[in-house]
């Protein structure tokens, strides 16, 4: 529907006819940033993957892409896809979030279920959050990154749910 995550089009392809570009949508409104300036090292030393980060507005987390809702974290502040290119997603929903225990998040699809770039996944409380004193940032991965060919981050731009490209990538 939303055309977002999909190969480009002829005219819009990478010079090597090897590769196909895809998006990533963000999945929070917010503000982008890069993940070299998350206060946490796993995520800024790119441990986990690449991607970026989002600092967000919002309060719902939807899918950046078409892809199959791989896993959604028992305390429910993160959640895995897997797309059908072969990319594995993470959200991670603000830093040390996990020990929140899911308090202050509502899980809105069930694990192994097949989604749409901008469905609704996970539903926070961002005012409960802040009050534990806990970041808000929002890294968004791409965890097997050392499969693709490139990877590009659109940084500082303000960023709507579900419509904004906030990653470009080619396998």
């Amino acid at each position: 529907m939303f055309g977002f995550f999909k190969k480009k089009k002829q005219d819009e392809t990478t010079n090597n006819s090897t590769n196909t570009t895809f998006k990533l949508v963000a999945p929070i409104s917010g503000k982008s940033m890069p993940l070299s300036e998350v206060p946490d090292p796993v995520f800024a030393q790119k441990m986990a993957g690449d991607g970026i980060a989002i600092n967000p507005t919002g309060d719902v987390a939807v899918a950046p892409a078409d892809g199959e809702l791989t896993l959604v974290f028992n305390t429910k502040h993160a959640f895995a896809l897997t797309l059908e290119n072969g990319a594995e997603l993470l959200v991670h929903i603000g830093l040390e979030t996990v020990s929140l225990n899911g308090e202050g998040f509502e899980q809105l699809v069930e694990q192994g279920t097949k989604v749409k770039a901008g469905t609704p996944i996970i539903k926070f409380d961002k005012e409960f959050i802040k009050a534990k004193g806990l970041p808000l940032v929002t890294p968004v991965l791409i965890t097997n990154a050392d499969e693709l060919t490139s990877i590009e981050t659109l940084e500082n731009i303000d960023t709507i749910a579900g419509e904004t490209t906030v990653v470009t990538y080619t396998r």
